[in-house]
């Protein structure tokens, strides 16, 4: 194992921004890991140190393939947010994963941006943590926005549970792996049961993935369960449901709970008087995927997202 310092910005009033990079065998440039990128990701960086460490083993048992390198950077610019307590760049609130490829003469995280993806394009595998919009848990899986450049039998070799598609948006242009896709990298955004907290099980489970995969495409030698055959699904298929009216917020189901059609999901009580506002119920029979956690709601956000059963309503 190297460790490297891959990019550093200079600042007026503190020390240095590193990106720190530990790279694994030499040779190809066969997968990079990225893990926080933003502030609150806390769950994010603590896999990519999980996983430092399970390399930093395997390389030492001679278990990495010759003639390729694995670079893993556990954070990504996300330091100086971080130490912050923000979730995007502190200074002006813009968010370094709608900045790529990035410019080296733009704004500070435009710079950020380009730093990191000159170093992490180049390779056949991507795979970021990543998190989503909204504050809230998930059912472990591998995202893959639909560029044509995308692969679901790769998606299925990490073994989570679910491989979710999509069509890109417009900012989506910007993230890190539209970009890696665009420059023929076979990109992965990952997903774990949280963000701004560690899930231990889950983070275990994260690191158990990325090892399976690098394994299955011949980059190391690790013996693990074969994980699950993962249920491939479109992101349009997955069922939103609104909050009726803002408040209190009280959750009743967590990610990969099975719910039946009138089912209580959550109860929205009055902050002031202590009064049920809304009992909420499923929309339908199926598998709880996303679970808004906030203690308090604004009325018409996502609280759930739900994977219909085949049999409907």
């Amino acid at each position: 194992m190297t460790r490297e310092v891959l990019f550093t910005l200079k600042a007026p009033y503190r020390d240095p921004l590193e990106i720190t990079g530990f790279r694994f065998g030499k040779g190809e440039k066969a997968c990079c890991i990225v893990g926080a990128v933003r502030g609150n990701e806390i769950q994010q960086q603590y896999v990519c140190s999980q996983l430092v460490r399970a390399l930093r083993s395997l390389e030492g048992h001679g278990q990495i393939a010759q003639d390729n390198e694995i670079l893993v950077i556990p954070s990504a610019g996300a330091g100086y947010s971080m130490n912050t307590g923000n979730r995007f760049w502190a200074v002006d609130h813009t968010d370094i994963n709608r900045m790529f490829p990035g410019y080296d003469g733009g704004e500070t995280t435009q710079r950020i941006a380009d730093g990191i993806f000159r170093h992490v394009r180049d390779y056949s595998y991507g795979v970021q943590f990543a998190s989503f919009y909204m504050p809230g848990d998930f059912v472990p899986h591998v995202r893959m926005m639909e560029t044509g450049y995308q692969s679901t039998s790769l998606a299925n070799l990490f073994g989570l549970p679910y491989v979710v598609i999509r069509p890109p948006r417009p900012y989506d242009t910007a993230t890190l792996n539209y970009n890696w896709q665009l420059w023929h990298t076979n990109a992965f955004s990952v997903y774990t049961a949280a963000t701004d907290q560690i899930d231990e099980p889950s983070a275990r489970q994260a690191v158990d993935s990325v090892l399976r995969f690098l394994n299955r495409v011949g980059l190391v030698r690790y013996h693990c369960h074969n994980g699950y055959i993962a249920s491939v699904i479109r992101e349009d298929e997955l069922v939103s449901v609104l909050s009726p009216t803002g408040g209190v917020y009280l959750s009743r189901k967590a990610p990969g709970s099975e719910v039946t059609r009138g089912e209580t999901l959550a109860e929205i009580t009055d902050p002031y008087t202590g009064e049920s506002l809304a009992r909420i119920p499923s929309p339908a029979d199926g598998i709880i995927f996303f679970a808004y956690h906030q203690p308090l709601v604004m009325e018409h956000a996502v609280i759930y997202k739900i994977i219909k059963h085949a049999h409907g309503y």
